[in-house]
């Protein structure tokens, strides 16, 4: 029987209710029959399932908790109708409500400093496992499954479904998170542009190679400059060859810490993260679970060449080859940006946008044609001249339901119960559907998938693949995200304002997170509070001392190698054959 069923002795075991629950049975029955499909589960598994939701929801039924998430298309729709189906079903009141990404961040940090009870879960994510295995404010799922929460954890949850959950373990072998949605940032672009003959004869005579997918920087920049300053218009409209954000605010933070660093080749070989210099440059020894620095004097790589490349291609490529207004959009303004077509590429594209780039044309989505079928595809996207073969490949958010010990025990039990639901089996086939951030193996396969693929532009295809696991989060390199995710945001605005130059403005980064790591570093001394495994600052040595010698990587003659492009099509090939 495939992993995916539940087994016969399961569904036999969560038939009984007593009997004023079967009207409950009644809105779980009309939800499976008009909401919850397709699924994996026939729609007696479905019941069998929720049966065993409204037997588990009773010493909490009348209950109004409160949980809060970031706005993507996923948690809307959690939001807005599996609420409302939780309620009917089990009844416990769910208020979910959505912020940005900086808010939640924000408001999981001052519960965590305060102490008081905000919200009874968040979908919070996985970048703060550094944070949460350290701290240990954060409920240890394993544990809890296997003792409090026991009761209330579901018999078909089947954590070996999900995708992500390498990404939510700490170094101790424990589940602190549990995946609600995930993403990765890929590589986008217009494929019907990309196999115009008339543009792919002009692009080789000029550059000398094929128009293709990127697989280096240099390709991504000539291609750039190809469609702003040669192509110029399409079909009437003025077109670009480049599209990102730049507005001064908490999600350009993450726009870099997100991987893009170690995409330019800023850290060490090694996957899901370097070793021992992580993405966001900050160096913690193998073995070890104590930070040591983010400087390159202290043997980090922060502020670099390699780093200093990264940065100074982002604010180059945004002046020079960006739609106007890119540089004040931020992560939500730039998320419908693409679906005007007129931009030819974006090298760092969060799939989390894909619900919107499948939207008909009739709504204004200008990259599918008049039946719905994507103009675009997505692939790996591009590394810079100073990664080397090893070194992490890019970013994947896994958005995970954390729980804080301050939260009451009822209203952390109802909370769990409510993560669980909208996770089951019952409704991730269709919820993936509405929002298409795959947390299931068993999701992400289900033939509804394999009939929609086409029209997803290489989406089904990549969380098919070995490769979904290659993009991976935040590592446990850094100690605490909410106190040092802030500084990032600041100094890299700096860059786009003007204010100083990518490399002054990545000193003052560097030197500010070694200024927090110290605080953090005198509080686990002095109280233990990181758990013994708070940052243990290296001494400030002279750069020249680490660069090229087992620290950031020497300063290199040419950063624009030649260009090398790869055919996309081999590309989904070597995916489907995995």
């Amino acid at each position: 029987m495939k992993r995916h069923l539940l087994t016969t002795a399961a569904v036999l075991a969560l038939t009984w209710l007593p009997g004023q629950a079967m009207a409950d049975m009644a809105a779980a029955e009309k939800w499976i029959n008009d909401e919850f499909q397709p699924s994996v589960l026939t729609k007696d598994e479905q019941k069998a399932e929720m049966e065993w939701f409204i037997k588990a929801a009773e010493p909490f039924a009348g209950l109004e908790i409160n949980v809060l998430s970031e706005g993507i298309p996923t948690h809307d729709y959690e939001s807005k109708t599996l609420t409302k189906a939780f309620e009917e079903i089990t009844g416990i009141k769910v208020n979910h409500q959505i912020l940005g990404e900086g808010e939640v961040v924000q408001a999981v940090q001052t519960q965590m400093q305060t102490n008081r009870n905000l919200y009874d879960a968040y979908v919070n994510d996985s970048d703060l496992i550094g944070t949460h295995s350290r701290l240990q404010l954060a409920y240890n799922l394993t544990d809890q499954m296997e003792g409090d929460w026991k009761d209330v954890t579901s018999p078909t949850l089947d954590l070996e479904d999900f995708m992500g959950t390498q990404f939510t373990t700490g170094p101790d072998g424990k589940l602190y998170q549990l995946p609600d949605q995930q993403f990765a940032n890929l590589y986008w672009f217009r494929k019907d542009w990309f196999d115009r003959e008339d543009l792919k004869a002009q692009f080789k005579e000029k550059y000398g190679y094929e128009l293709g997918v990127p697989v280096n920087w240099s390709a991504y920049e000539d291609i750039a400059e190809f469609f702003t300053n040669d192509v110029k218009e399409i079909d009437g409209v003025q077109v670009y060859g480049h599209m990102d954000y730049g507005k001064r605010a908490p999600d350009l933070g993450w726009r870099m810490t997100d991987a893009w660093l170690s995409m330019a080749g800023a850290g060490s070989p090694g996957e899901p993260n370097g070793v021992p210099i992580d993405e966001w440059g900050i160096r913690m020894e193998k073995g070890s679970c104590n930070p040591v620095g983010a400087s390159v004097s202290r043997g980090g790589a922060a502020n670099g060449p390699a780093a200093v490349y990264a940065i100074r291609k982002w604010d180059e490529w945004l002046r020079k080859y960006a739609p106007p207004g890119a540089a004040s959009y931020d992560f939500y303004q730039s998320l419908p940006a693409l679906s005007q077509g007129n931009v030819a590429q974006q090298i760092f594209w969060y799939t989390a946008f894909t619900a919107s780039m499948v939207a008909p044309k009739s709504e204004g989505n200008n990259t599918v044609d008049d039946d719905g079928n994507p103009q675009w595809r997505m692939a790996p996207s591009p590394h810079g001249p100073y990664w080397e073969e090893g070194q992490k490949v890019g970013y994947q958010d896994v958005g995970s339901w954390t729980f804080l010990k301050s939260t009451p025990d009822d209203r952390a039990k109802a909370a769990w119960l409510y993560a669980q639901f909208v996770t089951s089996k019952t409704v991730d086939v269709k919820k993936s559907h509405v929002g298409l951030t795959f947390i299931r193996d068993s999701s992400v396969r289900h033939e509804s998938f394999t009939e929609r693929a086409p029209k997803l532009g290489g989406l089904v295809e990549f969380y098919r693949s070995p490769d979904r696991v290659r993009w991976s989060p935040t590592g446990i390199n850094v100690p605490d995200y909410p106190k040092l995710a802030q500084i990032w945001w600041q100094q890299i605005g700096d860059v786009n304002s003007g204010a100083f130059t990518p490399q002054e403005a990545m000193d003052r980064l560097a030197n500010e997170m070694d200024v927090t790591m110290a605080r953090m570093e005198q509080a686990d001394k002095a109280a233990n509070v990181y758990g013994g495994c708070g940052p243990r600052l290296n001494e400030p040595k002279d750069p020249s001392e680490w660069l090229g010698k087992g620290g950031a990587k020497a300063k290199l003659e040419n950063e624009k190698p030649q260009g090398e492009t790869v055919n996309y099509d081999e590309l989904v090939a070597r995916w489907q054959n995995n």
